[in-house]
């Protein structure tokens, strides 16, 4: 025969009810107001950013480059990397970097190098910070209107290989074309 104890709890007396419950409701919209006040980002997803991963290896490694890809964010933290096999060892910074740029600054690396070529005083942009490099190969990944990150491939023998592998990411997602026109 089992034995059971029940314990009883206080009551607790109806106006703290009221009291608590009326709070609730008269700090309840400032609760939602605040909240709608709080900005909103689109973040990419580390599926998107692993699949055009993927695709930028892929293309190169067919044409027989050994490049390093990297997706960051908008705020230009890493957000996935791969290395093909035998890439060198300066192509994972230089990808990281490319698409730190490209999401930084908004805009494709090839694009800020043409632009620095053609405006000598632009040549500070290259000192902004230690992260920052302006070569071909980054580009920003732009999804419904917004940068939500950035691309960069190093180690194809030309920034335009690099671009062009940058560029099949971005396809493999669905994402518009960003390498500039050649002139």
């Amino acid at each position: 025969m089992a034995c059971f104890h029940l314990h009883h709890r206080r009551p607790v007396p109806m106006a703290y009810r009221l009291m608590v419950a009326t709070a609730f409701i008269i700090l309840m919209p400032y609760t939602i107001q605040a909240f709608d006040e709080l900005p909103r980002e689109a973040v990419l997803p580390i599926g998107k950013a692993t699949k055009a991963i993927q695709a930028s290896l892929d293309t190169c490694i067919k044409d027989g480059y050994r490049v390093t890809v990297s997706v960051v964010d908008r705020a230009g933290v890493l957000r996935a990397m791969g290395r093909a096999d035998g890439a060198g060892p300066h192509t994972v910074d230089s990808s990281r970097k490319k698409a730190y740029t490209a999401a930084s600054l908004r805009r494709p690396t090839t694009e800020l190098a043409e632009l620095i070529n053609k405006v000598p005083t632009l040549q500070a942009l290259r000192e902004m910070n230690d992260q920052v490099l302006i070569l071909g190969g980054g580009l920003p990944i732009e999804i419904g209107g917004e940068i939500v990150g950035g691309i960069g491939v190093g180690g194809a023998p030309g920034a335009h290989l690099d671009d062009a592998c940058a560029q099949a990411g971005l396809e493999a997602i669905g994402v518009a074309p960003k390498v500039p026109a050649t002139k």
